[in-house]
């Protein structure tokens, strides 16, 4: 009797843990990302922001709808000197993979404060669902990203 009884809760602790265990690591993941760095929404908004000394300006702005989806393009001006800038995509919503975007210098800014960096790009869709978060990640080296002060996201949709 005690054998079966104990069969019996650890076939629910089975049951329950792989069906509440995604939603718990999802949550957990969730609430570290939140209380340490602010979300900006880079396509409604220009994301300003302070690091080490560094001054960034990063919007993020429809350029068309192509074949692929909506295209995009991302604008970064910076006060730090850099030899090269990427942007790394990285599914918020439903993870899709990691995506490298090589960004071009494109001068300095107006104002002359800073360089100015672009990238054009189309955001993969899910086949799934019309809508996705994506986050923007910044990678100032060969394999160092930078510890961003602030999260940068935008919602991208499916084929138009």
């Amino acid at each position: 009797m005690f054998k079966a009884l104990v069969a019996v809760i650890a076939i629910l602790g089975v049951v329950a843990l792989g069906f509440f265990g995604p939603r718990w690591l999802m949550l957990d993941n969730d609430r570290q990302d939140d209380q340490s760095v602010d979300v900006c929404d880079v396509l409604s908004d220009t994301c300003r922001w302070t690091q080490q000394g560094n001054h960034w300006d990063a919007h993020l702005e429809k350029n068309g709808v192509q074949a692929e989806g909506v295209e995009y393009r991302l604008t970064v001006k910076t006060n730090m000197n850099l030899p090269r800038l990427l942007v790394v995509l990285r599914g918020e919503s439903m993870y899709l993979g990691e995506y490298p975007v090589p960004m071009s210098r494109a001068g300095v800014a107006p104002d002359g404060s800073g360089q100015l960096w672009e990238a054009r790009f189309t955001a993969p869709f899910c086949t799934t669902e019309p809508e996705m978060i994506w986050r923007i990640d910044l990678q100032t080296g060969a394999d160092t990203e930078a510890d961003m002060p602030v999260k940068l996201t935008f919602k991208a949709q499916g084929r138009v």
